[in-house]
């Protein structure tokens, strides 16, 4: 099975047809999709500036996709080497109880579905590495009461995600689902809440 960068290849070789390189681009997402393989597929699209469905794309268009993904795949991979040599040094000092972030780390580890998205249709406005520089310096901090990506406090608890985690804080306005590290006790009870006030209103 080929690695990212060997499709990453294939996806810039002007020998091959624009269909191969497209399907080498979505083959890409099997290896790294930050926010699950459908939203980021959408994500990358939309800011390329070609249909999803598009099955001949301009192929500056797949190239710019392309960009964005690796650019932040090597800010993941960077995250993840300091990440294991943190443990590595937490281990030898004898930490080992792992904390809620490297939970959250467990379950994100090779990079897909690291900060995903409750519908494939929405996605954060900003670059890939972006929304992943956000989400990482909230991880490296203290709680806090807004959304990580957007800084919007409108969070709602959801039940009904369709992939892990099946339930979860979704922020409104970005559509990612919130690691629950990164927001205090009283941001997921109102989260909570908001999602309760929204049921009773819709009855």
């Amino acid at each position: 099975m080929a690695g990212f960068r060997a499709l990453a290849r294939e996806v810039r070789n002007p020998r091959n047809t624009i269909a191969l390189r497209r399907t080498c681009l979505r083959k890409c997402l099997e290896r790294f999709a930050p926010y699950g393989h459908r939203a980021t597929w959408h994500h990358l699209c939309s800011r390329a500036g070609f249909a999803p469905d598009d099955r001949a794309p301009d192929p500056a268009s797949l190239l710019a996709a392309l960009a964005e993904l690796e650019e932040a795949r090597e800010l993941w991979l960077a995250y993840e080497a300091e990440f294991a040599g943190r443990r590595r040094s937490e281990k030898h000092d004898g930490i080992r109880q792992p904390s809620a972030v490297d939970d959250w780390h467990r379950n994100t580890w090779g990079g897909c579905d690291i900060v995903p998205c409750a519908s494939p249709l929405v996605q954060p406005d900003a670059r890939l590495a972006e929304v992943l520089r956000r989400v990482i310096k909230a991880m490296e901090s203290a709680p806090g009461d807004t959304c990580p990506v957007c800084a919007q406090e409108r969070i709602e608890w959801r039940t009904d995600l369709e992939r892990f985690p099946l339930q979860g804080p979704v922020c409104t306005d970005c559509g990612i689902v919130v690691p629950p590290p990164v927001l205090t006790a009283a941001a997921l009870s109102a989260a909570r809440r908001y999602a309760l006030a929204e049921r009773y209103a819709a009855v």
